[in-house]
């Protein structure tokens, strides 16, 4: 690499940094982000919070100094269920998109580099993915396998893996026309190091944008399927089956500290999420402007 090209490379960065931080809503959502994973890691060891044992003496208590936000109707803290629950939807959110995104690339690569055969292979086999109502096919999966955190992550994982390989696919199409890919094959680049080095740096951008959309959506899917009682079974907590608790005119009523604060925290996680998907899109594109 020519020491004008490193220049140009590093340059480039910069600028696609000084954009990202000056995007105000995906640094808001970025110290979000940032906040929970924290608070998600050192609250239950600082606190000494234990979601599973019940309190035998406050079924259904409302917040106080012994429960910070009550109790569920057999007694649980829910303040300890909040925290271990958000542990483990943000894990279900990420797992499930680098799922996706480990199974959608490479496919994407294959169908857009080599065409032909693999081609019809994979974009078909998208097609048929994306037929179905992704929701009510998590569902039927989930049912058959088990409801657990590994089966709910790895079934939405697999199943979200059509939007990486479209997306891979299209821009693949495009660079492997380009002059300097062309020019690789001429001095005999292989193909595998010719995608290392070229294809993949170069069709990555929209891959690293929507990885952050798919995480928000993972984390809304697994919320719903716990909502519905085949996502994170009790007593492993999660925000969804937190929710859950929640289905009745009583609770919805009288006792709001059940349900409005897993609401909360759901909603202003995938918004996070997605500014800072917005953040990074913004940030990559050349005519977006640095405001001064």
């Amino acid at each position: 690499m020519s020491e004008t090209t490193a220049v140009k490379k590093d340059s480039y960065y910069r600028d696609v940094l000084k954009k990202f931080t000056a995007h105000k809503l995906a640094m808001l959502g970025l110290a979000v982000i940032a906040l929970e994973v924290i608070l998600v890691v050192i609250l239950p060891k600082i606190m000494q919070l234990d979601p599973y044992t019940s309190d035998i003496q406050a079924f259904g208590a409302a917040p106080g100094a012994g429960h910070l936000l009550g109790t569920d109707d057999t007694g649980r803290d829910i303040f300890a269920r909040l925290v271990y629950g958000g542990r483990v939807s943000l894990l279900v959110g990420l797992l499930s998109a680098i799922i996706s995104l480990c199974i959608g690339v490479p496919l994407g690569l294959l169908a857009g580099y080599y065409k032909g055969i693999w081609e019809t292979l994979v974009m078909r086999a998208a097609d048929i993915f994306m037929s179905f109502p992704s929701m009510i096919l998590i569902l039927v999966l989930v049912s058959v396998i088990g409801p657990s955190v590994w089966t709910v992550t790895l079934v939405i994982g697999v199943l979200g893996w059509t939007d990486f390989a479209k997306l891979i696919y299209g821009n693949v199409l495009s660079i492997r026309e380009k002059e300097y890919v062309e020019s690789a094959k001429a001095v005999g680049t292989k193909d595998l190091p010719l995608l290392v080095k070229y294809v993949i740096p170069n069709a990555f951008a929209p891959i690293l944008i929507n990885f952050t959309f798919r995480t928000a959506q993972a984390i809304i899917q697994e919320s719903a399927l716990s909502f519905l009682g085949m996502g994170v079974q009790p007593p492993q907590a999660s925000w969804g089956n937190i929710l859950y608790a929640a289905q009745s005119i009583t609770v919805l009523s009288s006792k709001p500290w059940l349900w409005v604060p897993p609401g909360i925290l759901l909603v202003l996680t995938v918004s996070s999420i997605n500014f800072i998907g917005d953040g990074i899109r913004d940030a990559l594109d050349s005519k977006v402007k640095i405001k001064k």
